[in-house]
């Protein structure tokens, strides 16, 4: 009765925080051990890279074509847990209890089964798909087993991701950086040991990356599952008596479907800039691979905070408390640019020396420096849609947040890049700005009319609500 009890005040000491709680602080004491976290992750994602390139080029090229199938499972895993995180917090501002549990458990079982899913597509149809890309026996062996291995192995990620997901929805930001950061490290410190058979292990090459990568995976798994059954949260998973329910599949899709798609069109829109500026050089693409890698420490600090925003948007709307709902974007919105306001300093001043680090040619320096300088001047307006497109998520619209990243990434992007390659080079960066500012308008039609149509009407009691009053 005791512990019951004491569940029961952490839990309302956790909703009273996302919904009581000053907003700036709040805001950073959850969304700074998610962009911490996500450094962490980028940190891991280049020792890979550099551990796996000593075996040869020929590795290095095996993993790069197993990245798409990689990247598409993490859309998947990441995406569901997002739809399964907007869902709980949602429940848990409305009060419902049963309901985020339910959301909870839900998650859990979606994700077994989209690693079944992958599991089987990857263990049949791996060796294909290398072969689409390469003819080299030895990169179609090594790529064949390494895509084998994080595929069928990779219940350890979707499950973890999940739970992360689960837990920042309660608000807790600090027990998911933990769970990332354990796998994380797992992967750097099992790396040269499973690739060059150290410390008694035999050298594994290619296979030795692949087993380290899921084996992080699934000391995080281990990580998140002790944290959710040993300790006291807002949320619990019920597997005794479950049932599916559509209703609840389709409120967690609703907002993970266009998760997935947005993670996933990256991948496309890479491969079309590629081919657009493969027509111009080798150097053109290589120079928009070092945008990437730059980019990258410019938007990390932006998505760890639309990580904390989430939960607390999705709370706040749940309970339809209007004045912290808007508080959330405009705090949001305002760390944002801050951030991308210094990022574009960064890239204005210092084009040269950013580049510079990857041991540039002339002609790498020569069209790599105006590249920045002009793809840069969008980062103040990607910083307003991707805080707005948090909104969407957090209030269940999951489709307009879908829309705007198509805009941005793909559907004003590339044909804005193909028509301004006919004009040179220097003129296919001006496609960033460009699909920027249209995706920004179209984002600002979809929040004036969910800020008509719900936004502003949070805080009057619903039909329903009016109609038991009237009746008592």
């Amino acid at each position: 009765m005791e512990t019951k009890e004491k569940k029961m005040q952490t839990q309302r000491a956790g909703e009273n925080r996302m919904g009581t709680a000053k907003m700036l602080p709040l805001i950073l004491t959850m969304a700074l051990p998610a962009m911490f976290s996500m450094l962490i992750q980028a940190l891991y994602n280049i020792v890979d890279s550099y551990f796996v390139a000593q075996i040869g080029q020929n590795a290095l090229t095996a993993v790069s074509l197993a990245f798409p199938i990689q990247n598409l499972q993490v859309a998947f895993g990441i995406g569901t847990g997002v739809g399964v995180s907007s869902l709980i917090s949602r429940r848990l501002g409305e009060k419902d209890q049963q309901a985020a549990d339910n959301a909870a458990t839900h998650g859990v079982i979606l994700a077994a089964i989209t690693w079944a899913v992958f599991a089987i597509a990857g263990a049949a149809t791996a060796r294909p798909f290398i072969a689409m890309y390469t003819e080299d026996a030895e990169v179609l062996s090594m790529g064949q087993t390494y895509l084998t291995i994080v595929t069928v192995f990779s219940f350890g990620f979707f499950l973890a991701s999940c739970i992360e997901k689960m837990i920042q929805a309660t608000g807790n930001m600090i027990l998911p950086m933990i769970m990332q950061l354990v796998g994380a490290v797992s992967n750097i410190i099992l790396d040269p040991i499973m690739i060059y058979g150290l410390l008694g292990f035999p050298a594994m090459g290619v296979a030795g990356a692949a087993i380290a990568t899921v084996s992080g995976q699934i000391i995080s798994m281990i990580a998140c599952v002790l944290i959710l059954f040993l300790g006291k949260h807002a949320v619990s998973i019920r597997l005794r008596g479950f049932r599916f329910h559509l209703k609840t599949i389709q409120d967690i899709y609703a907002v993970g479907v266009p998760s997935i798609v947005m993670s996933a069109i990256g991948t496309v829109m890479t491969m079309a800039m590629n081919g657009i500026l493969a027509a111009f050089s080798a150097v053109a693409v290589n120079v928009f691979g070092i945008y990437f890698k730059l980019q990258s420490f410019v938007f990390m600090p932006v998505f760890g905070l639309t990580q904390g925003l989430m939960p607390i948007m999705g709370y706040n709307y749940g309970a339809r408390n209007k004045h912290r709902v808007t508080g959330a974007l405009k705090n949001g919105v305002m760390i944002a640019l801050v951030i991308n306001m210094v990022g574009l300093i960064v890239f204005e001043t210092f084009p040269a020396h950013l580049v510079s680090i990857f041991n540039p040619t002339d002609e790498l320096l020569r069209i790599g420096v105006p590249a920045l300088r002009i793809i840069a001047t969008h980062f103040p307006l990607a910083a307003i849609g991707i805080t707005m497109s948090t909104l969407f998520q957090a209030t269940g619209k999951g489709i307009y947040s879908l829309i705007q990243s198509l805009l941005r990434q793909l559907v004003v992007l590339v044909p804005a890049a193909w028509l301004l390659a006919k004009i040179g080079l220097e003129a296919v960066w001006f496609a960033f700005p460009i699909a920027e500012v249209a995706s920004l308008l179209v984002t600002i039609v979809f929040f004036t009319r969910l800020y008509n149509k719900e936004i502003c009407h949070l805080g009057e009691p619903h039909a329903d609500e009016e109609h038991s009053e009237s009746v008592r």
